[in-house]
């Protein structure tokens, strides 16, 4: 996958997770999981390379707070409307 994507879970129209999926390569799954806090998982392939960002509290999670663990990791911050799913609900 060469794109990162968002996407939603709902649960009676209101979002109960989401998933951003970060560039990797095909058939590269998770290999150990961080806790970034906040509501923010980093999931991390076996070579050390951050591969997925769980939000487990969606609602509760910032464009800010996102980009920060994003910053962390050295990968390219989120713009505010890639984030629309989660407060569409």
């Amino acid at each position: 996958m060469k794109d990162r994507y968002l996407e939603v879970t709902f649960r009676k129209g209101k979002p109960l997770a989401a998933y951003l999926y970060l560039p990797r390569q095909p058939g590269e799954k998770s290999a150990r999981t961080e806790n970034a806090g906040a509501g923010i998982l980093i999931d991390y392939s076996a070579s050390g390379r951050p591969i997925g960002i769980e939000i487990t509290a969606p609602l509760a999670v910032t464009p800010a707070a996102l980009n920060a663990v994003l910053a962390r990791t050295g990968l390219e911050e989120v713009a505010p409307e890639e984030l629309a799913p989660l407060r569409a609900a």
